[in-house]
């Protein structure tokens, strides 16, 4: 059975990191390891929520490969969130050790941005028509 106040409420916390992620995109006063840990909160917070809504229960994890196929298995079409996956790093390892100082690319703050703030709203969607019986 879906728990869409515990959904609602974890779509709540993923608006939270979006609204700091969206003050993030000067790169010389946030390190790309401060706001890919952002990208990966809300990332993670709202795939729990879709997760929630949809009855599964989700488990206590920062992998957003294993959050995106638990909801894969629901049917939910998620083809275009697989490339968020590569801030699973930024949950624990890339906060606490230096190796994404030296990294060839820098993250690209706006595209990224539109990426989650796309996944937010696909997930607010469907917990609002799911719970609307839709």
């Amino acid at each position: 059975m879906a728990d869409f106040e515990h959904a609602q409420a974890m779509l709540r916390m993923a608006h939270k990191d979006f609204n700091a992620l969206t003050g993030m995109l000067d790169s010389t006063v946030f390190a790309d390891e401060i706001f890919g840990f952002h990208v990966q909160q809300t990332v993670e917070k709202a795939l729990k929520a879709w997760l929630c809504a949809c009855g599964v229960a989700y488990p206590p994890t920062h992998d957003l490969a294993r959050l995106l196929t638990l909801l894969e298995k629901t049917g939910a079409d998620i083809e275009q969130f697989w490339p968020l996956v590569q801030f699973t790093i930024f949950a624990v390892q890339a906060r606490y050790e230096e190796g994404l100082a030296d990294q060839d690319e820098t993250v690209e703050r706006v595209v990224e941005i539109e990426n989650v703030r796309n996944l937010l709203a696909i997930t607010e969607k469907f917990i609002t028509d799911y719970a609307a019986g839709l």
